[in-house]
């Protein structure tokens, strides 16, 4: 059996990568996963706010920056370095004791100033870079064109400093979604990822305050990007990568029928331990075997084949089956 696949034009000894998360934010923790047989490692996110705060603060509380605007320059520069050389060293670390990809994360907003700091990833060691893009239209000024055309900004002006590639991690709201994902398709996205899972928040009704509890995806919700890449696939010349809700062999399994080149994990290792990692690996295989599939390129957008399937990833609302005209 081979369990290889190829992601981003990289090679994975298996399809399960985990996602950018706590358990991909340290040394310790990376090694583990990739002890754990992961085929790639997202490392958690580098935020472009916290950079941008950080430089804020340092001009806002000192008076010299008014009476010197020339150095205003300078600190941005020297207080962007330090925001993420403990990033840098990390990836170099990471790379220098693994043997997996290993792909750096950037949740961002904008594409202003910090794409220049793309390269310096990429000269770190990353393998690719994931774009962790969450614009969200809470302002109603804001039309949804002008949100569309700033993810292809980023997208663009990333791509332009690097010739590692770069995939974007989509969240689910978006009045078309194909047109999205085709959108940055034609813009040169190496890869996309079908979906960022967001922060819900929630109501303490004694303390009447809004807190954030549930933030562990549940099986359920592995059905949404189920859909959207069996409708997605063979459409782009990226790849497309499964996430949010992957728990179990199975789920692996039924994304790679739909299309998927990769599939994220992150949830179900919160849940049940990192080394849970050997198990889902271990049962793709005994699956594998037992259904006489040698790689996984026999099986894979096998479902969308047929005409029949592809519409029942189109269907919106369930139908009540009747027995007459009148029902």
């Amino acid at each position: 059996m081979n369990t290889k696949t190829k992601y981003l034009g990289l090679e994975l000894k298996n399809p399960i990568i985990v996602s950018s998360s706590r358990l991909t934010g340290s040394y310790e923790k990376v090694m583990e996963c990739v002890e754990n047989g992961a085929g790639a490692v997202v490392l958690k996110s580098l935020f472009e706010e916290q950079i941008i705060t950080d430089i804020e603060e340092k001009l806002k509380n000192n008076e010299m920056y008014f009476w010197y605007p020339e150095a205003t320059n300078f600190v941005k520069k020297i207080s962007k370095e330090h925001g993420v050389n403990e990033y840098f060293n990390l990836i170099k670390k990471v790379k220098a004791n693994a043997d997996i990809p290993i792909i750096a994360s950037v949740n961002c907003t904008t594409s202003q100033e910090w794409p220049a700091f793309a390269k310096d990833l990429e000269a770190a060691g990353a393998d690719a870079i994931e774009l962790n893009i969450a614009i969200f239209p809470f302002d109603e000024n804001v039309e949804s064109k002008d949100i569309e055309n700033l993810y292809i900004e980023i997208l663009k002006a990333v791509k332009a400093e690097v010739s590692i590639p770069v995939s974007v991690k989509l969240g689910p709201c978006f009045t078309n979604i194909s047109g999205m994902v085709s959108q940055l398709d034609a813009a040169g996205v190496d890869g996309i990822v079908l979906f960022n899972r967001f922060f819900r928040p929630d109501i303490n009704i004694d303390k009447g305050t809004v807190f954030y509890d549930n933030y562990l995806s549940e099986p359920s919700e592995m059905t949404q990007s189920l859909r959207w890449i069996g409708l997605l696939s063979g459409k782009v010349k990226c790849d497309i990568a499964a996430s949010t809700g992957i728990h179990d062999y199975q789920a692996v399994i039924k994304q790679i029928m739909a299309g998927a080149d990769a599939i994220a994990v992150c949830s179900v290792l919160y849940k049940k331990g990192i080394p849970y990692l050997k198990e889902i690996i271990a049962e793709l295989e005994a699956w594998m075997k037992k259904n006489n599939v040698g790689s996984f390129d026999q099986i894979k957008g096998k479902i969308n084949f047929g005409q029949e399937n592809h519409a029942e990833f189109e269907r919106v609302q369930f139908m009540r089956k009747t027995t007459g005209i009148l029902g």
